[in-house]
């Protein structure tokens, strides 16, 4: 299982996302370009020492993250708001990755065309969506539940 972030564009919840990754034994890649240097105090201090224990892959473009998914045969799994398919309803594989887009705008219509699938966690009228982190734990939850907790969690004492 993977994560992408296209664009990540709050330093806290990139460092939340990849301090997650790195106790579920998930690799994380970053789209770029990102709105804040990853030595910033803010990604450093949410991703605390765990940022040493997660496998990070950087994209310098969407372009780029494409060429690295056609080699390595992978299915984009875009997490939006705009989404018509409950992330619960969905068959996720060992080698899907899961994309969210920036905080603040989502991803381009021609990222979200690109997807293989576009799910949404359905919130109560009224209300926009979760917090990223949070949306991204939720659904990380859910493709390990489906494919590969045993492989996420070897790590752990009986």
């Amino acid at each position: 299982m993977r994560i992408a972030l296209f664009q990540p564009d709050i330093p806290q919840n990139c460092g939340t996302i990849l301090r997650m990754c790195a106790c579920l034994n998930v690799e994380a890649h970053i789209i770029e370009p990102a709105g804040f240097p990853v030595s910033d105090r803010h990604f450093r201090r949410a991703g605390m020492d765990y940022l040493d224990h997660v496998r990070i892959i950087r994209h310098d473009s969407w372009m780029k993250f494409g060429q690295w998914r056609d080699q390595a045969g992978c299915r984009v799994v875009l997490l939006t708001t705009k989404g018509l398919q409950p992330y619960w309803d969905y068959r996720y594989a060992e080698t899907d990755v899961l994309l969210l887009g920036r905080e603040s705008a989502g991803v381009p219509d021609d990222v979200a065309a690109a997807a293989d699938a576009r799910l949404v966690i359905p919130v109560q009228a009224g209300l926009r969506s979760l917090n990223i982190a949070v949306a991204a734990a939720m659904v990380v939850g859910e493709a390990l539940r489906q494919t590969s907790w045993q492989t996420a969690t070897s790590q752990v004492a009986p």
